[in-house]
């Protein structure tokens, strides 16, 4: 069971008015509801208050969020975008009537929940100002995150959550990622690898998103149709059987008959679908020709190719049975 509490405010009564949060929420959970096959994903329970009718206040949100950590759910989601607010006792996450920012809800109140929760895994998304404090311990440097924990926040504790053509910067990027932008050569996406993408997507000078965790082993949040099959990624353990291998290439492994040098051997179809699988493995920056442009030369002039340090890294795990 995985469960997802996706808030988004816009409506405040005397704060100032957002207008891309519930927009920002929605985006989310249409990302989180299923794979990317269509397949169900999370259960979500989307909030968003964009007028006075819609308000969503700070004991309801307690209420979710308490009802969200309540059982043994494999992942329990929490994802919010609104107003954010930090003083030296720590942050809040500001509710439609709150009036001077500490009258949210504490995150220590939500850490608390969290850290109190059977879930086997807590994960909290934040797009909101100052949202990087959640989960430091007050007057400190550190963070006090149980097992199982993970913090994805868009700014840290002194900066503003930017946005952009009416929805979070942050945010934008977190869809991005869960759409694909972050999978990995298998379709998983990973709470590492959102932030990862986050991370090199925001320059040194922008916003910069904070990432803590305690876990043994990443969860997936999604799946995607993975950028190559299964069955081809399996055979690099078999065509790359030791590390540092160099696979011997020659003209019958190149399809084309255009540029073939006088005498060379005509295309060999046996090859020429292994060719295919390694081009596959040059695109996703597998491997490498060696000393040639490109792998069409490497084949027509009898070089060879060999694995990239993220290719030796997926032999491993296929010749390890981890994939």
């Amino acid at each position: 069971m995985r469960k997802a509490l996706v808030v988004g405010i816009d409506f405040y009564q005397t704060n100032r008015v957002l207008y891309g949060c519930a927009n920002d929420a929605r985006s989310v959970a249409s990302a989180l509801e299923t794979h990317g096959d269509g397949s169900i994903n999370f259960g979500v329970n989307l909030r968003t208050a964009t007028k006075a009718e819609e308000a969503i206040t700070r004991r309801q949100l307690k209420n979710d969020v308490t009802e969200l950590f309540a059982d043994d759910s494999e992942i329990a989601l929490l994802y919010f975008a609104g107003h954010g607010y930090v003083e030296d006792a720590g942050g809040y996450l500001c509710t439609s009537e709150i009036e001077s920012g500490d009258d949210g809800l504490a995150l220590s109140e939500v850490l608390t929940l969290a850290r109190r929760s059977k879930a086997k895994n807590t994960i909290i998304v934040l797009d909101s100002c100052h949202s990087g404090v959640a989960g430091d311990l007050p007057d400190q440097d550190t963070a006090e995150l149980s097992e199982g924990m993970t913090i994805l926040t868009a700014a840290t504790t002194r900066q503003i959550a930017q946005e952009a053509a009416g929805s979070g910067v942050f945010t934008t990027l977190f869809v991005d990622a869960l759409n694909g932008a972050a999978s990995n050569l298998v379709g998983e996406i990973t709470p590492g690898s959102v932030y990862t993408h986050i991370d090199q997507s925001l320059g040194p000078w922008k916003q910069r998103p904070v990432f803590k965790t305690n876990v043994k082993q990443f969860v997936s949040l999604r799946k995607v149709a993975p950028p190559i099959s299964l069955l081809d990624l399996k055979q690099i353990a078999t065509l790359f059987p030791t590390p540092k291998f160099d696979f011997p290439l020659d003209p019958a492994y190149e399809p084309e008959l255009r540029g073939r040098p006088e005498g060379a051997p005509p295309p060999d179809p046996a090859k020429n679908a292994v060719f295919a699988i390694l081009q596959k493995y040059n695109r996703l920056n597998l491997l490498v020709p060696v000393d040639a442009p490109h792998m069409w030369h490497a084949a027509i002039e009898s070089k060879a190719c060999r694995l990239t340090t993220l290719g030796e890294h997926y032999r491993q795990m296929v010749a390890d049975k981890l994939i």
